[in-house]
């Protein structure tokens, strides 16, 4: 980030280098989106980001709630033994029922159990049942009666913000069980605070008196005097026809969607009407924009992404005019910097998460796109879809009663006063905020608290790291319960003949335990001093993992040779299965051993633990090295073995993707076409249709990266240079109306760039 509060670097620094739940907050404008972004870059821990919708979960780079944690819409009672209750319009969920009826997806269950991380976006309008819920079902996957199994959770957003939504009928039932709605009303957060982290400094507004009206709203204090500022900017017949550049806020979508369908009419000349491009699945519920974005010459619109570009050229809520349209290209104008751009699309990914088969950490699995024009009709927006959004200028139509926290919403989205027109008079009645959300706002920690929360649990979160990475009684009580599952007379007789086996790798990790809770007592003592000997630990860690890595190690060679030895046998799944669940908690075990090794030497060398330096080239390749190579040796043992890959593989998955650093889309395209993938290759891979990764190739030849000569034939370069000769157009329209039957629209784009 270019700049960085302390408040943030607080958090980046607690959810690094502690184990403590954390609830980050801010006004609008204070940058809790970029931070999200920042943690998700540079966390070294296996991450999940959640939240309520599914729109809210697309622009925060993960998936809802009740998908990843396999939860029904309706109530929750965080009870056991409650008698079912149900109508026809309300349903109520236990304990009991959770467990009984919602089965969960091994590839779920493994994310849940990998999972060090969870980020809860936009936490306002998260209800406290549901998070019990997730509470409940993330204990039950993980076997572990601790807060959300012993995950750390990141809770961000504006409690001032969008409410949660609970009927009354549902509430009249969960008023018996909660104080309240919100987050914090949850049973496991009153009796599991998270550490109460607020971002101050706006980046979204300068103007002094405008942040103090904005701050008084926010905090229930708004003065008389505060309301005849605001009222200075009413202005009931404001004409927005002949003042272009001012949107609409307005409360509800019908009157929103009203004014710009008709304010669109209103424009002589063709509508051109545009259609996404979807690959894979991406279900309609969560399309971030309109699938018909309906344009016309003259159209008032807005960006609802920021330019990801290096020439920044518009951020997320900026106006412009329609110039020009056609099939192929949008040039929006700004009529205040007088400049005009051709509008690219943007590509949203639906996503899911997986365990990584070589890593075991927790990576995107791309299910589907949805690549469409970033841009909206923008002469009129509801509050609530402006969240997020920042203008230049604005109209309020206040002429309803505001919700808590609307007022504040809205007025929050302007840059500054200069842009403010009220449509009436703004009023007292109705804009007052939450007492409970105002009451909960007195639990932020002061810079004092948190300077010693800090260092009392970062000094905790080395400690219990490095005790969990030599603690194995679970560990060795799943490879007791694998040995006992051997006695089960049900199973096949193929199974049974690898029951020595088991019982021998069982002795080997039931040898460890001993020398292991000794070690740990020695850790223990070492970190109850009041000031730890970080350089004994060290010497004491790399003495450890000496005993104990041969060992350990021996163990995933002995699981992965038996892998390989029973996906041969046919009418085993179930048996494959079982070790695969083995193979997953016995590698993570050594694996985990390894980063304890690179986290004590990252906090001897006095440096800042983060994912750059708790990962190395080792950790990385460890499974798959040990795997080509038991392959290798196996097949050489068995050499009159008839390798029919197509039958072995019955059992495995399919091949995981490699998950890379997140990249920006370009890059992503640019190393698979050095890799020697053709444009349609890397269209199958990306999961985009071609003529995206067209536009992606339009900027790698703009950048240089790439020359033109290696995509297009000599011939159809010289057609291009030709139709091009004398051409000073903005837009290409007219050269294209020409040359479309000698080359596309792609392809003129492509020799465009390579003449900059």
């Amino acid at each position: 980030m270019q700049t960085i509060s302390e408040a943030a670097a607080y958090t980046l620094q607690f959810i690094n280098q502690t184990h403590r739940s954390v609830f980050l907050t801010g006004k609008a404008g204070t940058g809790k989106t970029t931070l999200l972004r920042e943690i998700i870059q540079t966390t070294h821990k296996n991450t999940v980001v959640v939240a309520p919708t599914g729109i809210a979960a697309l622009n925060a780079g993960g998936v809802t709630i009740h998908s990843m944690f396999q939860l029904p819409f309706g109530g929750f009672i965080p009870e056991f033994n409650v008698a079912s209750q149900f109508s026809e319009s309300v349903k109520f969920e236990s304990k009991d029922t959770l467990r009984r009826h919602f089965k969960m997806s091994g590839l779920k269950k493994s994310v849940i159990r990998n999972m060090e991380l969870l980020i809860i976006d936009e936490v306002s309008m998260l209800r406290a049942d549901l998070l019990d819920a997730m509470d409940y079902m993330m204990q039950t996957v993980r076997k572990r009666n601790t807060p959300f199994g012993g995950v750390q959770v990141l809770f961000i957003g504006d409690l001032l913000q969008l409410p949660p939504v609970i009927r009354d009928e549902e509430w009249r039932t969960l008023r018996n069980y909660y104080k309240g709605k919100f987050f914090f009303h949850s049973h496991v957060v009153q009796q599991n605070p998270p550490l109460y982290i607020e971002l101050s400094k706006i980046f979204r507004q300068t103007d002094d008196k405008f942040i103090a009206v904005l701050n008084n709203l926010r905090n229930n204090q708004i003065s008389q005097e505060d309301i005849q500022a605001l009222n200075q900017y009413v202005k009931p017949d404001f004409d927005l026809k002949a003042n272009k550049g001012y949107i609409t806020l307005t409360t509800h979508n019908v009157k929103a969607d009203t004014m710009n369908a008709q304010a669109l009419e209103d424009l002589v000349g063709k509508e051109v009407i545009y259609k996404p491009e979807i690959v894979g699945d991406f279900p309609d519920k969560i399309f971030p924009v309109e699938e018909h974005l309906k344009l016309k010459i003259g159209a008032q619109v807005m960006f609802v992404k920021n330019d990801l570009s290096f020439d920044k050229n518009y951020f997320n809520g900026k106006m412009g005019v329609i110039k020009s349209l056609s099939s192929h290209e949008i040039l929006v104008h700004f009529p205040e910097e007088n400049k005009t751009i051709e509008v690219e699309k943007y590509e949203w990914q639906n996503i899911r998460y997986k365990v990584d088969e070589t890593t075991k950490e927790v990576a995107e699995e791309v299910l589907g796109t949805f690549v469409h024009y970033p841009i909206k009709l923008a002469w009129a927006i509801t509050v609530h879809k402006s969240q997020g959004l920042t203008f230049d200028k604005a109209a309020l139509d206040v002429s309803q009663v505001f919700l808590p926290g609307q007022a504040y919403v809205a007025l929050s989205r302007l840059r500054s006063l200069e842009g403010l027109i009220l449509l009436s008079p703004l009023r007292m009645n109705g804009i007052s905020n939450d007492q409970d959300v105002m009451d909960y706002s007195l639990n932020k920690a002061s810079d004092e608290i948190l300077k010693n929360a800090l260092h009392f649990e970062t000094k905790n979160f080395i400690h219990n790291y490095l005790i969990n990475t030599f603690d194995w009684q679970d560990l060795a009580q799943e490879w007791r319960n694998h040995q006992y599952s051997y006695n089960d007379k049900s199973e096949s007789s193929a199974k049974s003949k690898q029951s020595l086996w088991a019982k021998k790798q069982t002795e080997t990790i039931e040898q460890l335990l001993e020398p292991s809770k000794k070690f740990i007592l020695q850790l223990n003592k070492l970190f109850a001093q009041e000031t730890v000997d970080l350089n004994h630990v060290f010497d004491r860690i790399q003495a450890a993992f000496n005993y104990f890595l041969v060992p350990m190690d021996k163990l995933v060679y002995e699981i992965l040779w038996k892998l390989e030895e029973v996906r041969r046998i046919k009418k085993v799944k179930a048996y494959y299965d079982e070790l695969i669940v083995l193979e997953e908690l016995q590698t993570k075990a050594v694996l985990r051993l390894m980063k304890a090794k690179l986290l004590i030497e990252t906090v001897v060398s006095g440096e800042t633990i983060s994912k750059e330096k708790l990962t190395s080239a080792e950790i990385k390749l460890y499974i798959t090295k040990k795997t080509d190579a038991i392959r290798e040796e196996f097949k050489n043992v068995n050499v009159t073995l008839i390798d029919d890959e197509k039958d072995i593989e019955r059992y495995t998955s399919k091949k995981a993707t490699k998950k890379a650093p997140k990249k920006s889309t370009v890059q992503e395209t640019y190393e698979l076409w050095i890799e020697k993938n053709s444009i349609q290759d890397i269209a199958t891979i990306r999961v985009l249709t071609k003529q995206t990764i067209y536009s992606h190739f339009v900027k790698l030849i703009q950048e240089k990266a790439i020359d033109i000569k290696e995509v297009l034939p000599q011939d159809r370069i010289q057609e291009l240079a030709d139709a091009f000769r004398g051409y000073k157009e903005e837009s290409l329209n007219a050269l294209m109306e020409k040359n479309s039957e000698k080359f596309t629209w792609d392809e003129a784009r492509m020799y465009k760039a390579s003449l900059n």
